[in-house]
């Protein structure tokens, strides 16, 4: 280890609100300075204190803030988004079967320590590093967070939906490399959406071409609303939608309603909220946040049931706006091999992996030697499968 490293002083927070905005900002979005865009809110000191503050995290909620802040002579120079977990709820990244292995011999897999933005399976930076501290940064806060969970007797600590870059430097510095696969749209320079569908099959470019008539043919219309074209009622409406689908899916929605309160403050100029209204009524919508060079797709509700309105409202929705304001991606969350006949192609994803007992670290080491196989499978699989027209084939 350098001097200067030495030097490097490592707190563990339990709030946002003793960490000023700017500090905060400086590693977590260096790109925000010029006024523009982060790459993506999710590390933000605004959307995880929205977070914080609705009580969406903290106590009684399985995930307990314990932010890593790395210091050098006094100076912020990293920080991470850090929580000690009593689950495995809200990752996206399963390790379900990790916690039952354990526990079946004898161990307590709980409480575990995670690098991660709560219930947000999108990819971004996870170690925030200044910029010029990178190496040191990142070094810091990954001894940091193995020193915590070691001193603790915490079982693993894991960084998930972490960058490519970040993976292989983990990697070089023992941590457990995963690999995992999503559903991303990429934007090849198209003009509008006719020129994407022309890159599609025929079959593929008439079928969305249906299904979006099918859609807009609800009864009523779908609006995208961003910035202070959202209204505090929409959030009324929007509320419901999200407890309807998290009830489904989870059991209890993830996020308070005081969230949606403040995100609407705080937040309103990070998100695209799609609606669709018929007979003066909002019946279904679709939360998507913006970044600087994509689109994340969040959640989505219905009061309504009508035919082909998720996949407009979630998916085709979100491929206009990334055309029309030039982002390059949509990211469209977790799961779904649905997306992929939508232009969604699958991409990997990346986490990375520590585990105290040496030989629950070898068994999990095999595990994702053998699960990285499978996963470039499956991918290399789903691609041949995709929408896209074939050279040679004939436009319609």
């Amino acid at each position: 280890m350098s001097q200067s490293e030495t030097a490097i002083e490592i707190q563990v927070l339990p709030s946002l609100a003793v960490i000023p905005a700017a500090e905060w900002d400086a590693c977590a979005c260096p790109e925000a300075a010029d006024g523009f865009r982060p790459l993506d809110p999710f590390t933000t000191h605004r959307f995880l204190t929205a977070l914080e503050d609705s009580g969406s995290v903290g106590p009684g909620t399985g995930w307990q803030p314990s932010y890593l802040v790395a210091r050098l002579d006094g100076e912020m120079i990293a920080c991470a988004p850090l929580y000690a977990k009593q689950h495995s709820q809200g990752e996206y990244i399963f390790d379900h079967s990790w916690a039952q292995a354990y526990e079946n011999a004898g161990g307590d897999y709980y409480p575990k320590l995670q690098i991660a933005v709560p219930f947000t399976p999108a990819t971004g930076r996870r170690f925030l590093v200044r910029p010029g501290f990178e190496q040191i940064g990142m070094g810091a806060l990954v001894q940091g967070a193995v020193k915590l969970a070691a001193d603790n007797g915490v079982s693993t600590l894991h960084a998930t939906f972490c960058t490519a870059d970040e993976a292989a430097a983990g990697r070089q510095m023992g941590l457990m490399h995963r690999i995992s696969q999503q559903f991303h749209w990429e934007n090849a320079g198209y003009e509008d959406f006719d020129g994407f569908l022309a890159a599609l099959s025929s079959r593929k470019r008439k079928n969305i071409r249906k299904e979006r008539a099918t859609a807009q043919g609800f009864g009523g219309h779908i609006r995208a609303l961003t910035g202070d074209e959202i209204e505090p009622h929409h959030w009324d409406d929007f509320w419901v939608f999200y407890q309807d689908t998290g009830s489904r899916k989870w059991g209890r929605p993830y996020l308070t309603r005081a969230f949606f309160e403040i995100a609407h403050e705080t937040l309103r100029d990070d998100i695209l909220l799609v609606l669709a209204e018929r007979e003066g009524f909002n019946v279904a919508g679709a939360l998507n946040f913006i970044g600087r060079r994509a689109l994340y797709g969040r959640y989505w509700g219905a009061l309504e049931r009508h035919p082909c309105l998720h996949f407009e409202a979630c998916y085709y929705q979100a491929i206009d706006y990334a055309i029309a304001h030039g982002l390059e991606t949509v990211e469209a969350g977790a799961q779904g091999e649905h997306k992929l006949a939508r232009g969604y192609l699958p991409v990997t994803t990346h986490s990375l992996h520590w585990a105290a007992d040496p030989g629950f670290a070898r068994a999990i080491a095999e595990f994702l030697k053998a699960e990285a196989r499978a996963v470039d499978e499956e991918i290399e699989i789903l691609t041949s499968y995709g929408p896209f027209r074939r050279t040679g084939e004939d436009h319609d």
